[in-house]
């Protein structure tokens, strides 16, 4: 079938070519802009897919490796105020050996016991620290607070008021830093932990063999719910504790029928009724109106104290003249709290050696993964250009051509 010529129809096939070899320049032009072959989804609709799922991925590669980077930050910190710590521990157990010889006199003792007393506030300075941010180092979740309170008192043989207690004020929580996909590190933070020298020890003073559940109730043990059924009894509560997972034991007494609990490293127990009045009723708490860990009941006995208790004991003997507190129960106390820090210590540098590769991993992750990227969304260049200037010469022909066709007028007819 012919095709009918009309006197318009170079001018629109012109026009058409033109505007049609204008847009793959412009086209070109922005991908060379960007750098980018696919600027539309429709450029490349596969590739543009695994595309977003490569920066998608990347992005998270990239925040993964920034987590792991700023805890390595705080691990140095804490880690440093914790080195320092044993060091002061080192120094306060030297003088704890020196007082426990027998030879010294009772001013030599008081002597000693007044620098104890200025190494218990650096102590307390250690563990009240602050990293760069202005957060506390120790305090577990609760960074806006001072992690540890000291309360002043009168000492027999000091001639001035001196740190009586301390007393712990941020929580048993620890943060969930992700590292990797679903992998996250504990950031162990808890001051009651870091500065404790013994295991904890309570003893119940009520008879809680007639004890039994009245209703469905909660505790809470060292963070841990355990949840108690009505209907059940003291046994019923001591396997559910050593079932746990915690670092808790529990055991009734065989002489006083009462509940005891232990722990299995050294650190503070925080006991509180989430729901109900077990513990209460068992005497192990005093009303859920009190806030742990200083919530224990008047008739629980408690051994196993922290560093500042085992330095407290070392210079109040030493105050008093009483070599052999000094060579007993005090400087064991400082032996184990120092036990314990070495283990902390080792621990924290584990955490630092993971988080050290981890980050090694994702920084060479985030390589490959850039050059996936790369092969899907770059663009040759050398291509580009090339097409650029094919382009720029057609379309130059294509002017070229028209100016021909454009160049009839009515004067042509008029000969």
């Amino acid at each position: 079938m012919p095709t009918r010529i009309s006197s318009q129809y170079n001018n629109r096939q012109t026009q058409n070519n033109l505007r049609r070899q204008e847009i793959e320049k412009a086209k070109i032009d922005n991908q060379i802009g960007t750098q980018s072959r696919i600027n539309n989804l429709r450029d490349d609709p596969l590739a543009a897919g695994r595309l977003v799922k490569y920066q998608s991925y990347l992005t998270r590669v990239n925040n993964f490796e920034k987590n792991a980077q700023t805890l390595t930050d705080k691990f140095e910190y804490r880690e440093g105020y914790m080195q320092n710590t044993l060091e002061v521990m080192h120094r306060v157990r030297e003088l704890a050996v020196q007082g426990a010889n027998g030879i010294n006199t009772s001013e030599d003792l008081r002597n000693m016991a007044v620098e104890v007393n200025e190494l218990l506030g650096e102590l307390l300075q250690n563990a009240n620290a602050v990293g760069p941010d202005g957060t506390s180092i120790f305090s577990g979740t609760n960074t806006n607070i001072q992690a540890f309170d000291a309360d002043m008192g009168a000492v027999k043989g000091a001639s001035y008021p001196v740190i009586a207690s301390v007393r712990y004020n941020g929580s048993i929580e620890q943060n969930k830093i992700e590292i990797d996909e679903n992998k996250y590190v504990d950031v162990d933070n808890v001051g009651s932990r870091t500065f404790w020298a013994e295991n904890q020890r309570l003893f119940g003073g009520r008879d809680a063999s007639d004890w039994q559940a009245q209703e469905d109730s909660v505790i809470r043990v060292d963070g841990l719910n355990i949840y108690i059924d009505a209907g059940d009894n003291v046994y019923s509560l001591v396997s559910k504790i050593n079932a746990s997972g915690l670092s808790v034991k529990a055991s009734v007494d065989p002489v006083s029928s009462g509940l005891n609990l232990a722990t299995t490293d050294a650190h503070q127990i925080w006991l509180e009724d989430l729901s109900g009045s077990v513990l209460n009723e068992l005497g192990m708490i005093k009303d859920s109106s009190q806030r742990p860990p200083y919530n224990l009941g008047d008739s629980v006995r408690v051994s196993g104290g922290s560093l500042f208790d085992a330095v407290i004991t070392l210079r109040n003997a030493m105050f008093a003249g009483d070599s052999e507190t000094v060579g007993g129960r005090a400087l064991m106390g400082i032996d184990s709290g120092i036990n314990t820090l070495v283990n902390r210590l080792a621990k924290s540098g584990s955490e630092y050696e993971r988080l050290e590769k981890d980050i090694a991993r994702n920084s060479a992750v985030a390589l490959n993964v850039n050059e996936q990227i790369s092969r899907e969304g770059d663009l040759d260049i050398t291509k580009a250009i090339t097409d650029e200037k094919a382009l720029e010469q057609v379309q130059n022909a294509t002017l070229h051509s028209a100016s021909k066709i454009y160049s009839s007028s009515l004067l042509n007819y008029m000969r």
